[in-house]
């Protein structure tokens, strides 16, 4: 026990000390995202400092890894498909990357994580349960990344992505620990406790941003982990869904719509729920809590539910969401660009 708290307190030091040095590194690189017509903020702030945790976290997994805490199939796709993930972003960080590119490293990355996987999850529905089979490559690559990307597109006002990502692993390291999955449990907290060291420097207003190579990272390893958790413990897949729920509603509600409206889906915007948000309270801070409270108070207890009546977990997922369609809905995602 107090090795594992050791191993806590080192990987939260360690991100909160590499960003710093990753702060210097991306002034001396020029590595500065310049307020435009496009941004959300208003202050020049360098970007990248998210390689921080990239870094200790694969170390972490590692640790872990000698430790015989995890399996090798686990280890393996976690340590090559993210590290493709985070060096394509490190890489679009520093010089712009097309698009069609970056997909191409995101589908391989996905397609080599998922080979090395030993299984895939069973997918319960209200009165079945869905076994996908060699079905399993096409759909589970498409999701990662999807939700891979979908961390890249919301990641835009300070703090928002940290937080989300804190909340995602933290509640679900909770129902693995009610499960006495104590490992998977301990994994998902080394997760939370090396993004809060970002966020000591990332939290509104942040001095230095999360970067693509960690926003994709984040994404692609939460993807990866859902689907490994739920293929080897009774944590229902649905339950993950649902802890996601605030960022795959904003980013599918305002892609959906921009591209209804005939929008270059990749291009630069400022229409998403949250940054709509963030111009009419004025505020980084306000969104970023509120982000915070829904996973916490609404998301997180259906999340709960959902994993021990897991048949319903569909239903649950659509009485999650709904609300949160609406609200982005009414307040103009993919449509006010402010």
């Amino acid at each position: 026990m107090k090795l594992d708290i050791l191993i806590f307190v080192l990987c939260f030091l360690l991100v909160v000390g590499l960003t710093f040095v990753f702060k210097a590194y991306a002034h001396r690189k020029q590595l500065i995202d310049i307020p435009n017509e496009r941004s959300s903020h208003v202050t020049p702030t360098p970007r990248g400092g998210g390689i921080s945790i990239v870094l200790v976290f694969l170390c972490f997994i590692s640790v872990l890894f000698f430790q015989e805490r995890l399996s090798f199939d686990s280890f393996v796709s976690l340590l090559i498909g993210g590290s493709l993930v985070a060096s394509v972003g490190f890489w679009d960080d520093h010089q712009h990357i097309p698009a069609r590119y970056r997909l191409l490293f995101h589908l391989l990355a996905a397609g080599v994580a998922l080979f090395l996987l030993s299984a895939f999850p069973v997918i319960p529905l209200v009165f079945f349960d869905l076994e996908l089979g060699w079905l399993g490559y096409p759909v589970l690559t498409i999701a990662l990344v999807w939700l891979l990307n979908l961390f890249n597109f919301m990641d835009g006002i300070d703090g928002i992505a940290s937080v989300e990502a804190v909340s995602v692993a933290g509640g679900g390291a909770l129902i693995l620990l009610f499960q006495a999955q104590y490992e998977w449990a301990f994994l998902f907290m080394g997760l939370v406790v090396s993004v809060c060291g970002f966020l000591v420097w990332n939290w509104p207003p942040a001095s230095i941003f999360m970067g693509d190579a960690c926003s994709g990272f984040l994404g692609f390893v939460l993807g990866l982990l859902a689907i490994t958790t739920s293929a080897t413990t009774d944590m229902s897949i649905w339950s993950w869904v649902i802890l996601c729920g605030v960022f795959v509603v904003d980013a599918t509600v305002t892609l959906i719509r921009r591209m209804l409206r005939g929008e270059v889906w990749c291009e630069a915007h400022r229409s998403h729920g949250y940054q709509i948000l963030s111009r009419r309270w004025e505020s980084h801070r306000r969104v970023t809590l509120a982000v915070s409270a829904v996973n916490g108070i609404w998301l997180l207890p259906l999340a709960f539910v959902a994993n021990y009546f897991p048949l319903y977990g569909v239903l649950l997922f659509f009485v999650a969401i709904t609300p949160l369609m609406v609200l982005d809905y009414s307040i103009g995602a993919g449509v006010d660009n402010g």
